[in-house]
């Protein structure tokens, strides 16, 4: 990672009030969950976005980002690397600043798509593991 990416995702992690968190369970043994949970703890709105649940973590989850009634800062994704293209189609039309792919989330035309709309991209980290680690 350069240092001026390292740079920015402290910018983000600093400046962010909202994530969306694609793919979030109400089950407290799925990594989202416990990755949502510490966001959470450290003082990030944190609304699920999940068709298959109607709430986690205490929030009200939507089926999709484009029901999300509020301003998201991050999107956070835990879904397979297949279903990426769609949601960066949706946070770009929401016109959101960035798009966090957890670990093992990997899609480069996705980024890059997001990338050519101005959207950050974070590709393949842990949001805890970097928010710990910087803050």
């Amino acid at each position: 990672m350069s240092t001026k990416e390292a740079e920015r995702i402290t910018e983000l992690l600093k400046s962010a009030k909202t994530i969306a968190v694609v793919g979030l369970t109400d089950s407290p043994f799925r990594p989202s969950y416990g990755v949502s949970q510490y966001m959470q703890s450290q003082g990030y709105r944190i609304i699920p976005v999940n068709p298959m649940i109607t709430e986690s973590l205490g929030e009200k989850a939507y089926a999709s980002l484009l029901d999300v009634p509020e301003k998201i800062d991050i999107v956070n994704i835990f879904r397979r690397s297949e279903f990426v293209p769609e949601i960066v189609e949706q946070a770009i039309q929401l016109k959101v600043p960035a798009i966090w792919m957890q670990e093992g989330v990997i899609h480069q035309a996705a980024a890059e798509k997001a990338r050519q709309a101005g959207i950050f991209v974070v590709m393949n980290k842990c949001i805890l593991k970097e928010h710990a680690k910087r803050l």
